[in-house]
C-alpha cells in the first residue's frame, strides 16, 4: 500500500511538472485600480492562486476543527465522570483542569 501511495505521488508530481513546463508564457496580471504587473510567468500566477486558495480553505476548516476538539475533550471528561460514578469512586481531576498552567 505504501508503494502505491508513493507511485501516485510520483505520477502527480510528474503531471504537475509537465503542466508547469508547458505554461511558462509571460502574462500581464491586472489588479484593481489599474495596477498591472507585466511579464509574469503563467505558472507563477497559477501557483500563487492555488496557494492562496488552499490557505483560505484551511482557514475555513479551523473553527470546525477547534469545535470538534473541544467537544471531544468535553465528552472524554463526561465518560470519566460516568465511569467514576459507576465504580463508586471519586473522579481524578488533573491540576491543569482546575488551574491551567501559565506559559513560561
Amino acid at each position: 500500500m505504501r508503494y502505491l501511495v508513493w507511485a501516485l505521488r510520483l505520477l502527480v508530481f510528474i503531471a504537475v511538472l509537465m503542466f508547469a513546463l508547458k505554461n511558462t508564457d509571460p502574462v500581464a496580471v491586472k489588479f484593481y485600480a489599474d495596477y498591472v504587473v507585466q511579464d509574469v510567468p503563467l505558472i507563477v500566477v497559477m501557483l500563487a492562486t492555488f496557494v492562496v486558495g488552499t490557505l483560505f480553505g484551511l482557514l475555513l476548516t479551523v473553527p470546525a476543527a477547534m469545535r470538534r476538539r473541544r467537544e471531544a475533550v468535553r465528552l472524554r471528561r463526561e465518560v470519566e465522570r460516568l465511569q467514576a460514578a459507576a465504580n463508586g469512586t471519586q473522579p481524578v481531576v488533573a491540576p491543569e483542569a482546575i488551574a491551567p498552567m501559565s506559559p513560561l
